[in-house]
């Protein structure tokens, strides 16, 4: 899936469902899901800084891009 931006509204249904999966017991499944809501930019900064940008594989930085631009991970 491309990395898209996201309503707010459209970020909540995720949310939601994000929990009716780990109350199911689909931890991985939930996880899998949570990573396509949109990191928010400072978060996504702080993470490459201080983890690496390494672990940032897999989650949707489609925010991230808009603010810092598409090369900012590198």
């Amino acid at each position: 899936m491309a990395q898209q931006l996201m309503s707010e509204k459209e970020k909540a249904a995720i949310t939601m469902k994000f929990f009716a999966l780990c109350d199911e017991g689909k931890e991985d499944e939930a996880m899998a899901l949570f990573k396509t809501i949109p990191m928010p930019p400072f978060l996504a900064k702080i993470t490459k800084e201080k983890i690496g940008a390494e672990y940032l594989n897999g989650w949707n930085l489609a925010e991230a891009e808009a603010k810092f631009g598409s090369g900012w991970l590198r």
